[in-house]
């Protein structure tokens, strides 16, 4: 089955920004953003819409969720990358964007609404209006798009769907949306049925998404643009093809791109002349498939090949009369950790890319198409500093490239701190928690000691309440998972960066110290059995532990030194009631997300394509408190 096609990178653009007036021609074509909260049903309405409009045979069954191709999208059960199709409808091509609804991949959710023409709305109809719903309409509203409200999953037992439309309306109000803006279409679906109705009810079951295609068509305006203008095409992602080479994929702001034609590429530097090339492919998208295609017209998506010197922000213009349009900007990233080489003493048992080069080269491949990824320099030439825009998007690259084999090591985020007016300053985040009644106390509690504000609170479903708090983003480090562990996996938590303020000083972190291992080995029962009594474990029996290699939490803030790998002497004389069966309680097993939370600034999360380790910086205790000296100085 062929899968979504990844769109575009971390960008936003102004909609007007370098046209050329002339001619506007309507198309017969629209562009739409789909844009929602966390599971409100995007990518299940895109495969519904697919299946509408005959993308797939009658013989083809396809997975659901389709759009989203990338492994950790169907595990996580989220959108990471926006994604295009085309479906047709009454003889007009729909270019459908389906977007992420986590806040750490808005950027990706920015980028596709300045390569549209209108959204649709999802809002559940039991949950209504969400953090992210604001988010993402607020953008949509700052381009002047226009939108058709989809009220999806009308059959939950608890939906309340002309509740949640008085409260899309507030949310219009609230936004400052102008009365054009306030006279949106409202459909009601059932995504997962592939049925919708115009207006609020409940669609009836031998329907189809018919009414909400054609309100597409009534509702959201055709591309205008005039054909005969000089080319002028942004390129706002890049891709790449074993037997094409690099790909350029964006959007014709105006003229028409034709395949073989010459055109000259800008890269909007003053002291760069552009670059004559001849497009050798030129593609679009029909359903989710990539298709040649003999030219492109004003307002419609491309993909060209051909041009391996093409860059994100490039314009494709006239050769003879080339123009450059304004460059995308790109939203600064907030978080910064460092990746380097797998030192540790069970390096290159698991992994196939294990050194400094093929580190880096994998990266500077992940930027070509991810811009909200920025790489730095270190002091090491074995360690490269990456940024990015949140925890999950940092997490997620590396998950990536430890199934792709690579062996790493990765440091604790820490925020990037801004001088502003003459004083340091790192960015605040903006926390909505949405927790059973009885955790308000835990959550006011915990967020006290982070320096975080508690700005609003709100009831929400029966027996809930939405606590809306702002927070410097080194305070919410780990926030999320804290929330989830001490709520029983309850809490609901979205964050989103929303500024920048003086530094606050040092914030809490963990509360104990780290278990160290002493030696090389394998871990026994009899060993953990003793040591389980002092802390947290976060291994059991049997697993090879080295020098320096964190094997648990301790009870006490202090470092514990200890033996795991210590065998029960077999030649002492006990009696029967002395020596007992060994109980292990369960070790706590650190996913990749926890192990970076949960380390200090002295330690480090070793990644491999089958392990998740935690190790101090430094593996011997004498190289460990000498480094504490030379810090103390």
């Amino acid at each position: 089955m062929v899968r979504g096609v990844p769109l575009l990178p971390d960008v936003s653009l102004g909609r007007d920004s370098g046209t050329i007036p002339g001619r506007m021609v309507a198309s017969s074509f629209r562009n739409i953003a789909l844009i929602a909260h966390v599971d409100h049903g995007k990518t299940t309405l895109v495969d519904a819409l697919l299946r509408t409009t005959g993308v797939f045979a009658a013989h083809e069954r396809p997975d659901e969720r389709v759009m989203d191709s990338n492994d950790q999208e169907r595990e996580r059960g989220i959108t990471i990358l926006a994604k295009a199709a085309s479906v047709e409808w009454k003889g007009v091509r729909i270019n459908i964007v389906d977007t992420p609804g986590h806040a750490d991949f808005g950027g990706e959710v920015e980028r596709a609404l300045a390569l549209v023409d209108g959204v649709l709305l999802l809002v559940d109809a039991a949950e209504g209006p969400k953090p992210q719903t604001r988010y993402v309409l607020q953008k949509a509203l700052a381009l002047d798009l226009p939108a058709v409200v989809v009220i999806n999953k009308v059959d939950r037992p608890d939906a309340r769907p002309a509740a949640v439309v008085d409260e899309v309306y507030q949310l219009f109000f609230d936004l400052d949306a102008g009365e054009h803006h306030i006279e949106f279409p409202i459909v009601s679906a059932i995504a997962r049925q592939g049925l919708a109705i115009a207006g609020i009810g409940v669609p009836d079951a031998a329907g189809d998404l018919s009414p909400l295609l054609d309100t597409i068509l009534e509702t959201i305006p055709s591309s205008t643009g005039d054909p005969d203008a000089p080319l002028q095409a942004l390129v706002s992602s890049l891709d790449a093809s074993d037997y094409l080479g690099r790909m350029a994929i964006g959007r014709v702001i105006q003229g028409t791109m034709k395949s073989g034609s010459q055109i000259a590429v800008c890269h909007g530097r003053e002291d760069e002349a552009p670059i004559k090339k001849r497009l050798t492919a030129l593609m679009g998208f029909e359903g989710l498939q990539r298709i040649d295609v003999a030219e492109r017209t004003a307002g419609d998506l491309f993909i060209v090949a051909g041009i391996p010197e093409v860059e994100i922000g490039d314009t494709l213009a006239d050769p003879i009369n080339p123009v450059a349009l304004d460059r995308l900007s790109v939203d600064e990233p907030v978080l910064r950790m460092t990746f380097g080489v797998n030192t540790s003493p069970l390096a290159g048992k698991e992994g196939k890319f294990l050194t400094s080069r093929q580190i880096r080269d994998r990266l500077e491949k992940e930027i070509l198409g991810n811009v909200s990824i920025k790489l730095g320099e270190t002091s090491s030439p074995e360690v490269i500093e990456v940024a990015g825009r949140g925890e999950l998007q940092l997490a997620v690259l590396i998950e990536s490239m430890r199934r792709e084999g690579f062996e790493l090591q990765v440091s604790r985020p820490e925020v990037v701190v801004r001088e502003i007016d003459g004083k340091r300053q790192e960015p605040v985040e903006e926390a909505v928690i949405d927790v059973p009644d009885e955790y308000i106390g835990t959550v006011t509690q915990t967020l006290a000691p982070r320096k975080g504000q508690v700005l609003d609170m709100a009831p929400g479903d029966t027996g809930r309440t939405i606590i809306t708090a702002t927070a410097p983003a080194r305070g919410l480090l780990g926030f999320r998972s804290l929330m989830m562990t001490a709520t029983r996996g309850t809490a609901m938590v979205h964050q989103r960066h929303i500024g920048w303020m003086p530094l606050v000083g040092d914030l809490p972190h963990r509360q104990g110290g780290a278990m160290i291992s002493d030696r090389s080995g394998e871990t026994t029962g009899f060993a953990l059995d003793n040591l389980q009594k002092r802390g947290t474990l976060f291994l059991g029996p049997g697993a090879p532990v080295y020098e320096g290699m964190i094997i648990g939490e301790s009870s006490r803030p202090q470092d514990l030194p200890a033996n795991p790998a210590k065998p029960k002497q077999l030649t002492n004389i006990r009696s029967a009631a002395a020596d007992d069966a060994i109980k292990l309680t369960p070790p706590k097993i650190l996913t990749l997300e926890l192990a970076i939370e949960w380390i200090g600034d002295d330690e480090l999360v070793e990644v491999t394509p089958k392990s998740i380790r935690v190790r101090k910086r430094h593996r011997t205790e004498s190289d460990r408190k000498q480094a504490a000296k030379k810090a103390d100085l």
